[in-house]
């Protein structure tokens, strides 16, 4: 009986496993070699043209980013980024999905209007932005129709990377609005009747019952907001042609990855650089979950 239920078993797994093989060898060659030679590379240094080289150098690429100039630029500016892209879109999505929650005329309406920058390529949203950015772009002419001062957008280093918050800001809310949306439709009705009859005002109620119910949610959202910022690069790469310009203001970490990677053919220092960008990403979601306190 022993005998049958092991072999019984052994199919069960041979089974399993066999489903999972398709997304065990994807997974395996486009996500976990990738992140093997990336550290592999990271402690080498590669020639890439000719013959193909390696040269252990050991972590000559990590005291390296000490003294480079343009890492401790792009880590002030993806920081500064993230420090204000995160907090704001995460309350503007809250925001927005609290007004889609209520019972206002059309509201089926404005969530499309409001998702439609989600599902527009970035490129192409970028690409838009600059032109509304230009000079005499539409920004400016309605800035100076309003008698209120107006900026290069695109060529100022002290605007430059405010420009792109700006855009992805608009861009990116309605995604956690549709999160936010879900999450509030999930929460009883039953619970607000109740601090009603209590006496508790909507106030109250977004306090003590909204708020504290949808904390996961805000704690999902705020991650995907740090990873998605932290990664930043194809709009600050076609704002500056490439280059992080102006005065390196739109210069990133995986901008700054990529220059060295594709235009200095340093691929260990890339490396090591990705390395460095995903362990602050690492250390940055381990103390949101500390401070949220997520128990599940």
């Amino acid at each position: 009986m022993k005998a049958v239920w092991k072999k019984e078993s052994f199919r069960e797994a041979l089974a399993g496993y066999s489903f999972m093989t398709p997304t065990i060898l994807v997974i395996g060659t486009f996500v976990v070699l990738p992140i093997i030679y990336a550290l592999f590379i990271a402690f080498h240094k590669v020639r890439i043209l000719g013959e193909l080289n390696y040269r252990f150098i050991g972590l000559k690429s990590f005291f390296r980013m000490v003294d480079d100039e343009r890492v401790l630029i792009a880590l002030k500016n993806t920081a500064e980024y993230v420090s204000v892209v995160v907090p704001i879109q995460t309350i503007l999505a809250l925001g927005l999905a609290l007004i889609l929650n209520s019972q206002i005329k059309g509201k089926n309406l404005f969530r499309i209007i409001f998702f439609l920058p989600t599902v527009t390529s970035s490129a192409v949203l970028t690409l838009i932005f600059m032109w509304i950015y230009n000079s005499n772009g539409l920004f400016n002419n309605i800035l100076a129709f309003l008698g209120l001062p107006t900026y290069n957008w695109i060529g100022d280093p002290m605007v430059a990377l405010k420009s792109i918050m700006l855009m992805n800001i608009w861009s990116t809310a309605p995604f956690y609005m549709v999160i936010y949306l879900a999450a509030l439709q999930d929460i009883p009705v039953s619970l607000y009747e109740a601090a009603r009859i209590d006496g508790a005002n909507r106030f109250d109620q977004f306090i003590s019952i909204t708020l504290p119910l949808l904390k996961p949610v805000t704690f999902f959202i705020v991650v995907m907001g740090v990873i998605g910022t932290f990664q930043l690069f194809d709009q600050s790469y076609i704002f500056s042609a490439g280059s992080g310009g102006p005065n390196n203001s739109t210069l990133t970490v995986v901008l700054l990855i990529y220059q060295y990677a594709f235009k200095n053919l340093d691929m260990g220092y890339a490396a090591a650089l990705a390395l460095m960008l995903a362990s602050i990403i690492m250390v940055v979601t381990l103390i949101q979950r500390y401070l949220f306190k997520e128990d599940n």
